[in-house]
């Protein structure tokens, strides 16, 4: 599939998506996020593709805003998050497959929000996060005020958001904003184990926990015991139940289809 800023491919189930402008590092001008947004709609509307794999190309992940093309124009910031940060970070979040970021070097400002979207964080020791945002003179956006401090408590968010202080990859982790660190030559094979577990994981299990883990943010224990067993029936009824059951009777692993 060709796109202008971004490497997309699928292999058995596996989509990996590329941010792809590395002489900017992978820094977002329009292109790049109408880009991103519609290889997101193809991994929503493709029953194939089972886990998508995020990161990007050369030394840094995102830098975030490309500043220079944005340079003395006088386009309303706020239309800029309506029209391509929101629908991005809203794509990532209501996506039915696991995101795992690859996090292979910096991820800044809305760059830093979009590791942040993603369900799972992998990354290289030589990577970085930083809330840049406030050394231009501006807030958090592309969704960092919401995922932030419900990963890292509120003084601390607000200690990264009006500092922007740089942390690095094992900081990162240490706070819980990523799930692991891993030497840069072992970053490839540890996020494709991954991969690869999820394309074999039940699918419509792994996306219904996904939109109740989203919906518990701002639902109440009875709300969310009311939707636990909404999406209970829901997986109760799919094939891979079925499979599941039968394979632990018959002491075998399980062979999930994602249905």
């Amino acid at each position: 599939m060709n796109y202008e800023t971004i490497l997309f491919e699928i292999n058995e189930g596996i989509a990996t998506l590329t941010l792809n402008r590395p002489e900017v590092f992978n820094a977002f001008n329009e292109q790049q996020s109408t880009d991103v947004i519609d290889a997101l709609k193809i991994c929503e509307k493709d029953k194939t593709i089972r886990v998508l794999i995020l990161t990007g190309s050369g030394k840094a992940f995102c830098s975030g805003q490309d500043l220079k093309s944005i340079a003395g124009s006088k386009r309303s910031l706020s239309e800029s998050l309506y029209k391509r940060y929101n629908p991005m970070i809203r794509a990532m979040r209501n996506l039915p497959v696991p995101i795992i970021c690859k996090l292979n070097g910096v991820a800044a400002g809305a760059g830093c929000s979009m590791a942040l979207a993603s369900d799972m964080i992998i990354a290289s020791e030589n990577a970085s996060l930083i809330e840049v945002f406030i050394h231009v003179g501006l807030v958090l956006d592309s969704g960092s005020s919401y995922f932030l401090p419900r990963l890292v408590g509120s003084n601390k968010a607000f200690e990264l958001a009006t500092m922007g202080s740089k942390i690095s990859a094992q900081q990162a982790a240490d706070l819980g904003m990523v799930n692991k660190v891993v030497k840069v030559e072992d970053l490839d094979m540890e996020v494709q184990k991954v991969a690869e577990y999820y394309q074999t994981a039940p699918t419509k299990a792994v996306a219904l926990i996904k939109k109740m883990l989203n919906k518990s943010f701002h639902s109440d224990l009875e709300t969310m015991l009311e939707y636990e067993a909404f999406c209970q029936e829901i997986a109760g009824k799919s094939d891979d139940y079925k499979e599941g059951v039968t394979a632990f009777i018959e002491k075998r692993k399980s062979k999930f289809i994602g249905q």
